[in-house]
């Protein structure tokens, strides 16, 4: 089943995801607009294999060697701007190690390398300089991540495309994949409609919308929306 629900989010977007977040009442826990993609084509979705950066590139070792395949490498380095925790040879093992994926809460280098290697990679920037200090590592340094407000653990999933980074519970998977794709499918129907000449208005039946609301301003367009079968956001 894990594997299945995985596959499935590959289909998907971010952004069809948080929408059906947002349907379902589940905490939207998107990483801060700042974390981007390398390349605006890539995609990856996976468990979380969560590391806590302190200055030296052993932890990343010490993950992989945990990690299991299809895993995506959420590294936590504070957010920091002013190193690089991770470069290709990391990217290299990763992929090695059989992993979709890294979320780096701080910045990268070897941009270059990293793009050949056509590894879904998201960070927050990137920087040529290492780091030059190194802090206690704690026990918990693998169990946990933080990417802006939120802690991630291995009972997460996340999903990165051109848009962003997300993170999802995965024991609520069986509930937010299939509204998610739901989602996609009536905006792709809505925008197939529209290329034959049909304004989203029209679909929506907006002036009815408007009337209704009139007369009770309570009514907003997500009641309207679910009336109707429609979806935007």
């Amino acid at each position: 089943m894990a594997d299945v629900m995985i596959e499935r989010l590959n289909k998907l977007s971010t952004a069809e995801l948080a929408d059906a977040c947002l349907r379902l009442g589940v905490p939207i826990r998107c990483a801060p607009s700042e974390m981007q993609a390398v390349q605006d084509t890539m995609h990856c979705s996976g468990r979380v294999r969560p590391a806590r950066h302190s200055g030296s590139v052993d932890i990343f070792l010490e993950a992989l060697e945990y990690a299991e395949p299809g895993e995506v490498l959420v590294v936590d380095d504070g957010g920091r701007k002013d190193r690089s925790a991770i470069g290709d040879m990391i990217a290299r093992e990763v992929i090695h190690a059989g992993l979709s994926g890294i979320v780096l809460w701080g910045c990268h280098r070897d941009t270059r390398e990293i793009l050949d290697l056509n590894l879904p990679f998201f960070s927050i920037g990137r920087i040529p300089n290492s780091p030059v200090t190194q802090d206690r590592r704690t026990p918990d340094d693998l169990k946990w991540a933080r990417v802006g407000e939120w802690v991630v653990t291995a009972d997460d999933v996340v999903v990165g495309d051109a848009d962003g980074v997300i993170f999802l519970p995965f024991n609520k998977l069986t509930s937010i994949v299939p509204v998610a794709e739901a989602i996609h499918e009536t905006e792709r129907r809505q925008s197939a409609i529209m290329r034959n000449g049909t304004s989203l208005r029209e679909q929506f039946y907006f002036k009815d919308y408007l009337q209704q609301r009139a007369q009770d301003p309570t009514y907003d367009l997500r009641k309207h929306l679910q009336k109707v079968g429609g979806a935007i956001e």
